[in-house]
């Protein structure tokens, strides 16, 4: 998990202009309304003129809604540093300066090329150097640099999960999403990158901090310091975008979302090409990855689904999904990236906590929808049976994240939980029976599951020995589609009823004997060709004189 545990409370100022009564919606202009016929004239009838060319239709594009939760003095931040944005173009990403060798710790990817290879966390001669898989897809035209990373946290596994998705045949073959031969830049893929966490099935490194915390971190520093000393100088320097992969803690699990700091341009144009709808507005930890990626003027997001030890296949999913989003929206590889029905963008949120100590009940689960008063969870305790305690929604919301840990004390995070103060019904309509919110592209089936296909094998052979022969035996007879009547048929080869036998070259010359010469000069054979669908005469066959 990428933030700290509390948030920031939302901002109860009124509206202003910005902002309508009704959910934002932002739409291009449509077509202008049709022109009232003119009226018939009393006078003579005038010659009729010719209708103009009707030009063709213009495709109306629909922008994503925007349900906004954040403060009146946030959103004009947000969209200053947005109107100051320029379209980025690099010399680098010109095709006319031609696609290079990428050169990544010494080791040389060429063109239209994937190679993987690993890398050591540590330089060390005695002890254990934490060597860690990395896969460059260094396309066959220019473009961005792009970084996925995944596994900061040892024990998180949608990351990994995702990046295994990603690099699996069903994604890199090709004609594939992930074809180098169809990519325009750079892909970096670090899928785990606390390797020592990943096996001992914990979040922070073997000294007990937490490399989240360390970047850009210090060559003569403590152990993970040092780790994130060499992956900030040797794989993340020189990338353009980077796309890290998280869940939550221990103890909780969160719903898909997105984290960035919306006044940095480039991060906000990834951050909204991921395709999903809960866009977390922040700013980021002292000492992530995410702080320093901004800081040094590299577009970053970080995305949040699952929990610790487990994996939520709708999670690893909708994150596959985003990668493949963001990757189309930087024209990376070719097609066009999938857009949710709305986003709601926050800058705000309430952890709700444990009152009581004992065991927690949950009654909802991350992406629930709830409206205030509604009860969320019990605590109870053995020690002392009859008495319960209720936890009360305190207002309208969604729960971006839930506890999964029954044991709390007083004070425990039991949810974490995003008022909604004016968009409740927008987010209603797109929920389950059970009021849970149905994430963009999590109902869509796998694309990395394609491999697996069940395939059904049916026996048997070709009917006169390949798959079009009964048909070319059609189209090669005399014209009608009708075989020779009195032609042998072998004892040996069994027809089914409305089948030929096919032509052979032996049936050929049988053919030709059994027919009179009639003809003076045979034609030289021509191709064969579909028959015409324009009846012609036949012509009637001179008897010759006995």
């Amino acid at each position: 998990m990428d933030e700290e545990e509390s948030g920031v409370p939302t901002s109860d100022s009124p509206d202003d202009e910005a902002v309508s009564k009704e959910p934002k919606i932002e739409l291009d202009e449509g077509k202008s309304p049709p022109s009232s016929p003119s009226s018939p004239s009393s006078s003579s009838p005038k010659p009729r003129k010719k209708s103009p060319k009707r030009k063709p239709k213009k495709t109306v594009k629909h922008k994503v809604r925007l349900a906004h939760e954040l403060s009146i003095e946030r959103r004009r931040v947000i969209r200053a540093a947005m109107a100051d944005h320029k379209a980025e173009h690099k010399v680098e990403w010109d095709r006319s300066a031609g696609v290079k060798t990428h050169t990544l710790m010494r080791k040389r990817i060429k063109p239209g090329t994937m190679r993987s290879f690993n890398i050591p966390l540590l330089d060390t001669n005695l002890g254990e150097s934490w060597d860690i898989p990395v896969t460059v897809i260094n396309g066959a035209r220019p473009g961005p640099t792009v970084t996925i990373s995944a596994g900061i946290h040892g024990d998180e596994l949608t990351g990994p999960s995702a990046c295994s998705h990603l690099l699996s045949s069903a994604m890199t073959d090709p004609g594939r999403s992930l074809d180098p031969l169809q990519v325009a830049g750079v892909i970096r893929i670090l899928p785990i990158i606390n390797i020592p966490g990943y096996r001992n099935m914990e979040r922070a490194f073997p000294d007990g901090r937490d490399l989240n915390r360390e970047f850009p971190g210090r060559a003569k520093g403590s152990t993970t310091s040092r780790v994130a000393y060499r992956i900030w100088n040797d794989l993340i320097v020189g990338s353009d975008y980077i796309v890290d992969l998280h869940s939550a803690a221990k103890g909780r699990s969160n719903m898909p979302q997105v984290r960035t700091y919306l006044s940095d341009a480039h991060s906000n144009i990834i951050a909204k090409a991921f395709g999903i709808e809960v866009i977390l507005d922040s700013k980021p930890p002292r000492g992530s990855l995410r702080r320093v990626a901004m800081e040094h003027g590299i577009g970053v997001l970080t995305y949040e689904g699952g929990g610790a030890d487990s994996l939520d296949p709708e999670a690893v999913q909708v994150a596959v999904n985003g990668v493949l989003n963001v990757l189309r929206t930087l024209h990376v590889i070719p097609g066009n990236p999938t857009r949710p029905k709305f986003r709601l963008l926050a800058s705000g949120s309430t952890w709700l906590r444990a009152s009581e100590g004992g065991l927690l009940d949950m009654y909802v689960e991350p992406s629930s929808v709830v409206q205030k008063g509604d009860v969320v969870a019990k605590i109870t305790d053995p020690g002392t049976p009859g008495l319960a305690v209720d936890i009360v929604a305190p207002n309208d919301g969604l729960l971006i994240c839930t506890a999964t840990n029954p044991f709390v004390t007083a004070g425990t995070p039991v949810g974490h939980f995003l008022p909604l103060e004016k968009h409740l019904d927008l987010v209603l309509g797109q929920c389950d029976e059970e009021s849970r919110f149905i994430v963009a592209g999590s109902e869509d089936e796998p694309v990395w599951r394609e491999e697996d296909i069940a395939e059904i094998s049916l026996k048997g052979e070709w009917s006169g020995g390949s798959v079009d022969a009964e048909w070319r035996t059609e189209w090669l007879g005399n014209g009608n589609g009708d075989g020779d009547d009195n032609k042998d048929i072998d004892t040996n080869e069994i027809l089914l009823v409305g089948q030929k036998k096919p032509i052979t070259p032996e049936t050929q010359e049988t053919q030709k004997t059994k027919k009179t010469p009639t003809k003076t000069a045979a034609k030289p054979a021509a191709k064969p060709a579909a028959k015409s669908t324009t009846k012609t005469p036949t012509k009637t066959p001179t008897k010759t004189a006995a």
